[in-house]
């Protein structure tokens, strides 16, 4: 899912959740989540022209180190692509300090017009560690066909980092990134939020979205965007 393979905002609601309970002595646990924003931004850019957002999705954790799961949103592209659905595996090894994923995603889309190729594969390596009571990380995503015509590879290059806020139910968390193409059409992207549990399993975040490609359009021009997920 793109809250998943990039947004920061999956890291805050890791830490605004961490209250769930996931039967880590079980070979396989289930989590679900829904939720709803006032818009869907993915890598500083919006999915859905400025618009709300309802998703949710499914995730299976495999002997505490695999992970597979799924995820979908609405989206709107200015053509007749309706709804997003992503599915995704990957492994969490552990080694010393440092937590590491690696995984594939598959990006699908309904109604797509055929010659918008809006669907694609991307490959992800990522680490993250604690650094006294915060938490900061790194991540890399190749695409070998990235979306829209023509198939070109694309990169993508972020740094993050996620803080609670001792004695309350508050963190805030930060990331900026590199989006990179064969082609033209980089950009860097950044984002600076705050997420709060208001209970075990439910939390809300708001987030300021920006970009350095305004001229492309209102789609990357910066913005606030408030969440609300629950996960059971």
């Amino acid at each position: 899912m793109k809250k998943l393979k990039v947004s920061l905002l999956s890291a805050v609601a890791g830490l605004a959740l961490a209250g769930v309970a996931h039967a880590e002595d079980r070979p396989l646990n289930l989590t679900f989540n829904v939720g709803a924003a006032t818009d869907y931004v993915f890598r500083g850019v919006s999915q859905t022209m400025g618009n709300g957002e309802a998703f949710g999705g499914v995730d299976a954790t495999i002997a505490k180190i695999g992970y597979v799961g799924g995820w979908v949103s609405n989206v709107d592209f200015g053509d007749s692509t309706s709804l997003e659905y992503d599915l995704y595996a990957g492994v969490k090894p552990v080694l010393g300090p440092v937590t590491f994923d690696f995984g594939a995603i598959r990006y699908g889309y309904t109604n797509e017009p055929s010659a918008a190729n809006w669907t694609y594969w991307e490959f992800k390596a990522a680490g993250s560690m604690a650094a006294g009571p915060a938490t900061i990380g790194a991540a890399f995503f190749y695409s070998p066909n990235t979306t829209g015509p023509g198939k070109i590879k694309s990169y993508y290059y972020e740094l993050n980092g996620a803080l609670p806020i001792p004695n309350t139910k508050l963190s805030v968390s930060g990331a900026i990134g590199r989006q990179a193409f064969d082609g033209p059409g980089d950009y860097t992207t950044w984002n600076l939020g705050a997420g709060y549990a208001l209970t075990d399993k439910v939390g809300l975040d708001v987030r300021y979205w920006d970009t350095n490609r305004d001229r492309f359009g209102k789609n990357y021009k910066g913005r606030v965007v408030a969440s609300l997920k629950v996960s059971f």
